[in-house]
């Protein structure tokens, strides 16, 4: 745009209409809104006489930064230039003062406009729809005289934001013409509203799917933690062949991945993704950085942080947070300092990351300084994970006082993690009145919670105070709760499978026992000797 402008301001003769129409759009092609204003002022100082291309472009400029006393006055002009029936002056008029919430003013415009077709009828629903006045909006709808799937498209949406599903099924269903975007919008209704069977069912009834279809089943599947499914799914995407994934598709599995700890199908992910023109693409490369954290390969991660050209503040918090989660503390920090150099200013995801490396290295004053400088240099309010973080800080290097401490000086209610960090750092330094204190406190905010009766349980138990440990095991008893068993999750044949702590209902237990039987006579055979009590349970 700068050789542009410089090569427009060098023309000799003052420029006819469609060259300024010409700059007009580049500056809004190029977000550069205000600039479309400024051009707009010098070119009303020299006379030029805009034509119905011009105020669209200039119109969509104040909505998009605001400005709609200077939209009023860009409307005057329309008007006094005989544009005051031109339908795509009226319709973008409508669409400003609608985005901005002044829908009076909006419905003043549509009602001034003498030719009004469907584009502007579609724009003053939509209008409403924006200020959550369905009744408005179902109103016009009834009264418009042509409707195209555009505009019922726009009213079904309406009502799948407000999550009005049973008024936006039923007006889908009365659809004269359905399009893949009409059933796209209401599969992506059920699936963000947790409806994922109603999805899966509407899905299965597609005449046609496209790659936003296929991304709308596989999206609601992760929005619904249905992470087992997200794969399955894609796997089907490919199998099938009709539609090819696209990035959105790949971020979705790979994040899937990283929840399930898939490492294999990550990786064939990452080998599809630089086979099918992905290599640069900055969203799965951020993916696959938390994928491979979230797996433990935290060197490959490494790897797809150092190859990536452009990075932004998702892939600085993503890389750091990995890192710093792995316990690679002065990587961590010094990966914090590349970022500030490289001009990409933290936020409090950041300093997450900074604080769990912090903590992982065991530095309390520099953590304590880090947690500062967040609030002082970078105006961050701390939330609930930073309290946590400087708890955690101050809990694992023994600081209990401290700890307890900072607690009490929070400007916000201490939560079950801060107090459970607490109550674990107890059980290794050994401080049974705290222990209590935050067992006290872990009763009132996670009355169901079991695993808080075992952590104070084992801490009596280390300190040789058996009936507190009996009485603690009549109070969980009393409550009727159980722990849940433990879980593994590991790849086998391409799938990821499920194995619980004495799992008596896999469809696989008979082999999978006989094999740990096996285990258990080789470890005892080469006189090593583990917790076999534990492995003959299926511990």
């Amino acid at each position: 745009m700068a050789y542009a402008r410089k090569m427009f301001d060098q023309i000799p003769d003052p420029p006819n209409i469609a060259l300024w129409n010409a700059m007009f759009k580049g500056y809004a092609q190029n977000e550069s809104y205000r600039e479309v204003l400024v051009l707009f002022s010098n070119m009303k100082s020299l006379d030029v006489m805009p034509n119905c291309f011009t105020f669209p472009i200039v119109l969509k400029s104040c909505g998009k930064i605001n400005t709609y006393v200077e939209g009023q006055e860009v409307q005057c002009v329309a008007i006094k230039g005989g544009f005051r029936a031109n339908p795509f002056v009226g319709t973008t008029l409508i669409d400003m003062y609608a985005d901005g919430g002044a829908v009076r003013e909006a419905y003043k415009v549509f009602g001034e406009m003498v030719e009004r077709n469907v584009v502007a009828w579609t724009s003053m629903i939509s209008g409403y729809i924006l200020c959550c006045d369905m009744v408005s909006a179902r109103r016009l709808f009834d009264l418009a005289p042509e409707r195209d799937v555009v505009l019922w498209n726009t009213m079904v949406s309406g009502y799948i934001e407000l999550g009005d599903m049973v008024a936006a099924r039923k007006l889908f269903d009365e659809m004269p013409n359905r399009d893949v975007m009409s059933w796209n919008t209401v599969l992506n209704g059920y699936a963000n509203n947790g409806d994922v069977e109603v999805c899966e069912r509407l899905f299965e009834e597609m005449p046609e799917r496209n790659i936003f279809s296929w991304n709308g089943l596989i999206g609601g599947y992760a929005r619904n933690r249905k992470f087992f499914e997200v794969m399955e799914t894609f796997k089907r995407m490919l199998i099938e062949g009709n539609v090819l994934p696209n990035d959105a598709t790949l971020v979705i599995v790979l994040s899937a991945c990283s929840r399930l700890g898939a490492l294999d199908l990550g990786k064939w992910v990452h080998a599809y993704a630089e086979s099918n023109g992905y290599k640069g693409n900055l969203y799965i490369g951020n993916a696959l950085i938390d994928m491979y954290a979230k797996c433990g390969i935290i060197e490959n991660a490494a790897d797809v942080f150092k190859s990536m050209s452009r990075k932004d503040l998702i892939t600085w918090n993503t890389i750091i947070n990995g890192i710093a989660m792995h316990g690679h503390g002065s990587d961590a920090l010094n990966l914090f300092c590349e970022m500030k150099n490289a001009g990409e200013t933290p936020d409090g995801i950041t300093f997450i990351g900074i604080l769990c490396a912090c903590t992982h290295m065991g530095l309390v004053e520099d953590g304590f300084s880090y947690f500062q400088s967040m609030v002082d240099d970078y105006s961050i309010v701390p939330q609930i994970e930073h309290y946590g973080c400087m708890v955690d800080l101050f809990a694992q290097a023994g600081l209990l006082d401290q700890a307890i401490e900072f607690v009490r000086k929070m400007h916000m209610e201490a939560d079950a993690v801060i107090w459970a960090a607490l109550l674990g750092a107890c059980g290794i330094y050994k401080n049974i009145e705290l222990a209590e204190v935050a067992f006290d406190q872990l009763i009132k905010l996670e009355p169901k919670n079991p695993s808080n009766f075992i952590m104070l349980s084992n801490i009596y138990g280390d300190l040789g105070r058996w009936k507190d440990v009996a009485r603690l095991k009549v109070a969980m008893r009393d409550t009727g709760l159980r722990k849940l068993p433990g879980c593994s999750l590991i790849e086998v044949n391409d799938s990821v499978v499920e194995f619980y702590s004495s799992d008596e209902r896999h469809s696989e237990r008979e082999k999978i026992y006989r094999a740990l039987r096996g285990l258990t006579k080789s470890l005892r055979s080469s006189e090593y000797l583990p917790d076999l009590m534990e492995l003959e349970q299926g511990g």
